[in-house]
């Protein structure tokens, strides 16, 4: 069979949604607190509006301009456009199928319902009147449609009511303003649209005999609509919501100025392409075609929904609730040894050593230090950093102010056209310019997705460089809740790598001989070949060879062939694949010896972790790319090698051997496309992402009773004594 078989590929986009359904069994999963399962719950919702938003969007583009290439599966744009659809359709059903085991979970546990608006004790529909006269009717504005009134423009994923009205007593035929012409009646049926204000809560408290009742805003608007239209009577109340194109368009070779580009784009954004209008289940046909002639949407691209739209919204359930037992327990991150002395300077920490932290079992604090000490510190010549995505309040952004501010050095590279998140880092942007740093926007045609920090320091008669390089982005927020590694190092070569790097992206120095780091678009796909080859030419020898990969996302061409060729040689491969995988592991001759996990928990695995080799021989890279085209092609990425020994180690033995022994949280992904919960072990449960935060606690301790890391021995996982510095 040729590698170049599309039947060795699995759908991306199939894959995607694949992944979307694994967020939602922790959604059902009764083993975990309530809210913890509405979060995820949240979670799919949200996810499900950004995958419409750039995944789908994508395809109908493609299917809109007449593309014929294929995908890698060998489907044609509108081939996928109805696969989606097929899918997306059958996970819209499971997903009211939580939400409604959910709500009697919540019902059973804190008392709270979910009531519609037809369903109202007079107490209660007196106290949603008083409500809507007083908080809603001043914030609607009633839209008409008519040929005096067209459509209204529907900002994307606002939640909107459909009105159909009939006017209480029939309107007779008037006389036209040319003498003997008859203007037509009003229509005995009109249409309305009220649009749903983002100002006030979606979720309104009425008064119950037991419990906590809540009443969505728009079966409040539904009830009360007729105070909208006086003379006319409500016939048909219809909740939808409309999904638009929201992927930016910039031709950055003819924008004389990128930022005004940016913006532009973004104004024009709201107006994309309608690509899903989300009907209440219970709608008219005649409110689906009218709306869908308005919008210009397929009868596929329909969803009609059993229950309220937008169910992120209903996470307001948990706002105000205190008992311990609804919620998972608060995250409380380690403080490594080495960074427990506050008055010591971050620098004194990793002058002479590297030290890696893992998120979110280890603060993220030593990393916010690290830049704000920089900023401080008179030794300080220069600070040079990326920023692809942080926090709306970023200690990151003031700290770098305060260090131009300061007289020192500070060169910024701004990822603007960071997807979700382009106004938010153009008005950083602009305060750091504010403030004299030296602000840039990369490389034109590439998105800068590299996570680095250099600091230059003066010390005693020579110049150190310290560095920081991680896999998740600069943001103590999602620090929190996402999985990523950092490591800390002042290692000459990695240091010159760097300086090399950031000078190719503030000037116009052409791309070194890297020492240390490989770059995409550069040459990281080639160094990853040649890796996987590396242990392919191994195995043909006869010598051990193996490949361990934990990313975000695997789905390009060219790698997943050399993987198909690399287990054919005899190259065992496990491999960690949080979202988007179009590898069919499995299939005799071409993949049987490669594995594919997947961990879904309480955080977002993130990191990207590389390791090729075995025993002594093993080399480990961390990286900020998945292995995806556009990572290949259209970023700048970094991937850096562990050199440290004991650090090594860690990732090998503690890290990577947790993953792999998880038989709690993971799932399995068979060689037909499905995935299937790993096979719990009773006997030696192993929950990765639990086990990885006791290890960091532990280790922690000034005089910890349990040190090591985790071993995998006669398939069971073992704590073995992790190594200490210098052995």
């Amino acid at each position: 069979m040729s590698f170049d078989d599309p039947s060795l590929f699995i759908n991306r986009e199939l894959s995607m949604l694949a992944f979307q359904r694994r967020v939602l069994e922790e959604a059902d999963d009764r083993a975990l607190p309530v809210f913890e399962r509405l979060k995820f719950l949240g979670i799919v919702s949200s996810n499900l509006d950004e995958y419409f938003m750039v995944r789908v969007s994508g395809v109908k583009q493609q299917v809109l301009v007449g593309v014929t290439d294929k995908s890698a599966d060998g489907r044609l744009p509108q081939e996928q456009a109805l696969a989606i659809a097929d899918m997306a359709q059958q996970f819209v059903t499971e997903v009211y199928g939580v939400y409604n085991r959910l709500l009697a979970d919540i019902r059973d546990k804190t008392g709270a319902v979910i009531v519609g608006g037809l369903e109202l004790g007079a107490d209660q529909q007196q106290a949603a009147r008083d409500y809507f006269n007083t908080a809603v009717f001043p914030a609607l504005t009633p839209l008409a449609v008519d040929p005096g009134h067209p459509f209204p423009h529907l900002r994307n994923k606002s939640l909107n009511v459909a009105l159909f009205l009939r006017r209480k007593e029939a309107k007779q035929p008037r006389r036209g303003k040319k003498q003997g012409t008859i203007a037509p009646a009003v229509p005995e049926i009109s249409l309305a649209v009220v649009q749903m204000p983002t100002v006030l809560p979606r979720l309104v408290k009425l008064p119950a005999t037991t419990g906590t009742a809540f009443l969505p805003l728009e079966e409040l608007i539904a009830v009360q609509a007729a105070e909208l239209f006086p003379g006319f009577t409500v016939v048909e109340a219809a909740f939808f919501r409309v999904t638009r194109n929201w992927d930016i368009n910039i031709d950055e070779e003819e924008s004389e100025d990128l930022v005004s580009a940016v913006q532009e784009e973004l104004r024009r954004r709201d107006r994309g392409m309608a690509v899903r209008l989300e009907l209440s289940a219970g709608s008219s046909e005649e409110v689906e075609r009218m709306l869908c002639n308005a919008l210009a949407i397929a009868p596929y691209e329909v969803y009609r929904l059993p229950g309220p739209l937008q169910l992120q919204d209903f996470t307001a359930l948990a706002e105000g609730e205190t008992r311990p037992e609804l919620f998972v327990d608060p995250l409380t991150p380690a403080v490594p040894l080495a960074f427990r002395d506050t008055d010591n300077p971050v620098f004194n920490v990793i002058r002479d050593k590297d030290v890696l932290l893992h998120h979110p079992y280890e603060s993220f604090d030593p990393v916010v230090r690290f830049i704000e000490e920089a900023a401080d510190d008179p030794n300080v010549l220069a600070i040079k950093q990326t920023l692809y995505r942080t926090s709306w309040n970023s200690p990151f952004v003031r700290a770098l102010s305060r260090a131009a501010e300061n007289g020192k050095q500070v060169a910024v590279l701004v990822e603007i056209t960071a997807r979700f998140d382009e106004a938010n880092n153009i008005a950083w942007a602009r305060r750091l310019e504010d403030s004299g740093v030296h602000v840039v926007y990369g490389l034109l045609g590439l998105k800068t997705h590299a996570k680095v920090a250099l600091v230059v320091r003066r010390e005693s008669t020579t110049i150190r460089r310290y560095i920081h390089l991680g896999t998740g982005n600069y943001n103590p927020q999602t620090a929190r809740g996402y999985t990523d590694l950092s490591l800390f190092t002042a290692r000459p070569e990695i240091a010159d790598d760097v300086s090399a790097l950031f000078n190719m992206l503030t000037g116009l120095s052409d791309a070194p001989k890297w020492k240390r780091l490989t770059v995409a678009p550069l040459s990281l796909q080639d160094r990853v070949l040649f890796l996987i080859g590396r242990e392919a030419e191994r195995a043909k020898k006869g010598e051990p060879a193996r490949i361990v990969g934990k990313m975000n996302s695997l789905v390009d061409p060219t790698v997943i062939r050399a993987l198909y060729e690399a287990s054919s040689a005899g190259v065992d491969i496990d491999l960690i694949v949080r979202g988007m995988c179009a590898l069919r592991p499995g299939v005799p001759g071409v993949s049987e010896r490669i594995r594919v996990t997947s961990v879904v928990d309480r955080f977002l695995e993130h990191s990207r972790i590389l390791v090729f080799g075995t025993g002594a021989t093993a080399e480990a890279y961390l990286s900020s790319a998945d292995w995806m085209t556009r990572n290949f092609a259209r970023r700048i990425e970094v991937m850096f090698p562990i050199e440290d020994p004991v650090i090594k180690a860690r990732i090998l033995d503690e890290i990577m051997a947790t993953y792999l022994a998880d038989n709690q949280k993971a799932r399995r992904l068979a060689a037909d496309g499905t995935w299937a919960r790993a096979d719990a072990n009773g006997a030696n449960p192993v929950r990765s992402q639990a086990a990885l935060l006791a290890l960091a606690h532990a280790a922690a301790e000034p005089k910890p009773s349990v040190t090591g890391s985790w071993r995998v021995e006669a398939g069971r996982l073992s704590l073995a004594p992790r190594p200490t510095p210098g052995s």
